[in-house]
């Protein structure tokens, strides 16, 4: 389709629902391509970022690839296989770049109101797992976006990079250790209000707080009408476009069901909460500087990687631990408890049944994990830090995800741990499901929808210029030019911390 051309007919050319990081991407995006484009934005709750991409529900890690292990799995043939990571780190670049053109343009009056500098670093224990990390490092450093990654399996040299953590450890027992000066903490809250505030103020984007899109259906001219409630008023009232983005977190599963589009058949989704142990002592706060990744225990999954984590948090430095993954039948923290049944339907009910069968060790860990106390949290804790106490620790409450369930042949239905794009074959509308790393690639996964949904324009030449100009590295391969990497690097650098 082309939304370049102005159609009089609907309300608006472009309307996202869900007034979080995607979204707020998409739509900075299309009108630095076309500023005449009428965009609306519409969210059900009565702040921007309320969800997955406030701070506090947001691990923030800016997911480089340069720490999670869960990136890097070892081969049954003993290699350990970096593709994925290379794929991740390469889109936070392009994220990088994005941003770094956004700071110069006046969309913040400081980066460091959303991007700090944090050391990332990897921590394993036992000669098994020493090993592995040392055969990770060094397949690693044949990609040069991994260079200045550092390794070492010496109790002294860790000593000096996480003091923390090695207080009260055994020097005799095998660790080792990588770690990452230029690593990074993003505020995606804050990242994500600036970008809404500079679409309302700058490109007079409507942006509808406490709306809800209950329905959305496509018209014979191909266009979209979707029925909105003013939660605050009770109101509804029908708005039309000519397209539509479904950025709303969890939310998101449900209203792509209700689109009725052949793409969305046999999609489900497993909700999962998380928590975190929240430092209060200033002084714990003080001695650690640091974002440390462990591995995921045998036959955990993914989600369940252990990390204590630096964060700088509107301005205040804050330590976490976590996550603990927990159940709710809630699609999104303000959800609802009847959310997971209502999704279930005729289509996708047999992959949903399928994901259970054969994840039952995820089942037995959320289980697990739920039924942890207060203390025996703190007793994983003193893993990373052996000297750890009750008192300077407290509970949060993370965000809620929802992991994409989807048809497979062979396997009858799989849950996915990545993100997924859904887009309609006419690529008038757009869905995003799933979780991590999400925040992190969001410019990345934004071009893919843009790229599905509006091919001719995004191969014209004032569109490829444009693009070139916000993201220097568009259209080239990071991985396959380090003079080009080292180019968009410095220029980050240089932006965000010079």
């Amino acid at each position: 389709m082309n939304i370049n051309k102005i159609n009089t007919s609907t309300d608006c050319d472009v309307i996202l629902i869900g007034a979080g990081i995607m979204s707020a991407t998409l739509g900075v995006i299309l009108k630095e391509l076309n500023p005449e484009l009428r965009i609306d934005i519409y969210e059900r709750l009565d702040r921007l970022a309320g969800e997955s991409s406030d701070v506090w529900n947001n691990a923030g890690t800016g997911h480089s690839a340069l720490c999670e292990l869960n990136y890097t799995p070892l081969e049954e043939d003993g290699t350990v296989d970096i593709s994925k990571a290379i794929k991740i780190i390469e889109s936070f670049e392009i994220s990088k770049q994005f941003w770094a053109y956004l700071v110069g343009h006046g969309y913040f009056c400081s980066p460091q109101d959303f991007i700090n500098q944090v050391p990332h670093m990897s921590f394993v224990e036992g000669q098994e797992d020493v090993e592995y990390l040392r055969k990770r490092f060094e397949t690693l450093q044949k990609c040069h976006l991994f260079e200045g990654m550092e390794f070492s399996n010496d109790f002294e040299k860790i000593k000096s990079w996480i003091p923390l953590m090695m207080k009260d450890r055994n020097p005799e027992e095998p660790i080792a250790a990588t770690r990452t000066p230029h690593g990074t903490d993003l505020n995606f809250g804050t990242l994500t209000r600036n970008l809404c505030t500079h679409l309302k103020d700058k490109y007079e984007v409507d942006v509808f707080l406490n709306h809800e899109v209950e329905t959305l259906e496509q018209q014979n001219d191909s266009t979209w009408k979707l029925r909105v409630e003013d939660k605050t008023t009770g109101k509804e009232r029908y708005v039309t476009s000519q397209f539509v983005f479904i950025g709303a977190g969890g939310g998101s599963l449900q209203l792509l069901e209700k689109s009725d589009i052949p793409e969305a058949e046999g999609f489900g989704g497993f909700p999962v909460s998380g928590q975190w142990l929240v430092c209060n002592n200033e002084e714990v706060i003080a001695q650690h500087g640091t974002k440390v990744y462990g591995k995921a225990k045998v036959g955990t999954p993914p989600m369940s990687v252990p990390h204590l984590d630096s964060r700088i948090i509107n301005g205040k430095k804050e330590l976490l631990f976590g996550p603990f993954a927990g159940f709710s039948t809630k699609f999104l923290k303000e959800g609802s408890y009847l959310d997971l049944p209502a999704s279930i339907s005729f289509d996708n009910i047999l992959p949903m049944l399928n994901v259970g069968i054969h994840n039952l060790p995820l089942t037995k860990y959320l289980i697990q994990q739920v039924m942890l106390s207060m203390e025996e949290k703190v007793d994983v804790l003193r893993e990373f830090i052996p000297t750890a106490k009750h008192e300077d620790w407290e509970l949060a409450i993370a965000g809620q995800r929802v992991q994409v369930i989807r048809k497979d042949k062979e396997e009858g239905g799989v849950l996915e741990f990545g993100t997924e794009v859904v887009t309609a074959k006419d690529g008038t509308i757009a869905a995003l499901l799933g979780a991590s790393p999400g925040a992190s690639t969001s410019v990345v996964v934004m071009l893919e929808v843009m790229e599905e949904c509006f091919p001719e324009l995004m191969q014209s030449t004032e569109w490829k210029e444009k693009l070139g100009e916000m993201i220097p590295s568009y259209g080239k391969s990071l991985k396959d030019d380090k003079e080009l990497t080292k180019r968009v690097r410095d220029f980050t650098f240089g932006v965000f911390w010079a």
